[in-house]
């Protein structure tokens, strides 16, 4: 019997612009709502009754398709007490604080959303190699290629998540392209929605004005957000992983620039 060699993907192979316009008509598959996502495709260790084999790879791209029913998938597979993504890399990139995530996190499914398709290719790729060389690494982490600003509703339920990052954002420096910036006022109400009482938005830059705006927007939520104090952060784990773990983060580090990041938490008070 012949052994497949597993390798992992050469990021070399998945380049792609960095920049991407989240507000044009590109076309995404998406579920009608995160009643018809099947996660047990996404996170097969975790849905050992499925029947999802272990090497089992849909990211939403034309290499690697994912199609979503008409009908509600069934409840053993996307119920009340089944497992879904809590913590979201949004914009992910190569994936690398993706992976720091599953292992700071093994309890929770870690879910990484990319506009981008070669990059949520290697994601895909990099996270199923992980998975066939050391069978317990990575079973937690997963990728979608999506479009989070216009459709992280329809996947992610009301209140689903514990964590949200933002790291290195595109930032969209032309003044008439702002509002492309993932982080803004019209947006924080849909964050907040998909948020736990007490979950944690984090976002990092090196643009100063990138961070000015992100936390102008989340100053001006503050009826639904209250900002975490920097005590409180220089003992989050999450922390050294966001300014190292991203492949934006580690070039930054290289060349001796200065970070700027912040969290906030949704207030525990929300009726």
């Amino acid at each position: 019997m012949e052994i497949k060699k597993i390798e992992k993907p050469k990021k070399a192979l998945y380049r792609q612009r960095a920049h991407c316009n989240p507000l044009s008509d590109a076309l995404f598959a998406y579920p009608t709502s995160p009643d018809h996502v099947n996660w047990a495709e996404h996170y097969p260790a975790h849905f050992p009754n499925s029947g999802v084999p272990a090497d089992h790879l849909v990211v939403n791209t034309s290499e690697h398709p994912v199609s979503y029913p008409d009908e509600p998938v069934p409840d053993e597979l996307n119920g009340a007490s089944s497992p879904r993504p809590q913590i979201l890399d949004i914009g992910c990139g190569f994936g690398g604080l993706l992976m720091h995530l599953s292992q700071l996190f093994p309890d929770e499914l870690s879910l990484g959303m990319e506009i981008r398709g070669q990059v949520s290719n290697y994601v895909g790729e990099r996270i199923r190699a992980s998975r066939l060389i050391e069978t317990s690494t990575c079973n937690n982490a997963s990728v979608i290629r999506t479009n989070s600003m216009k459709y992280l509703v329809n996947y992610i339920r009301k209140e689903q998540c514990s964590k949200l990052f933002f790291c290195f954002a595109d930032p969209h420096f032309k003044r008439s392209n702002k509002r492309r910036r993932i982080i803004n006022d019209s947006l924080m109400s849909v964050y907040s929605y998909v948020l736990q009482p007490g979950g944690m938005i984090y976002f990092i830059t090196d643009v100063k004005d990138l961070y000015d705006w992100m936390e102008g927007c989340c100053n001006r939520a503050s009826a639904l957000f209250e900002r975490v104090s920097e005590e409180e952060l220089s003992n989050d784990p999450v922390i050294p992983a966001m300014k190292t773990g991203t492949e934006e983060g580690m070039k930054v580090q290289r060349n001796g620039q200065p970070v700027w990041y912040a969290a906030y938490r949704k207030r525990l008070d929300l009726q």
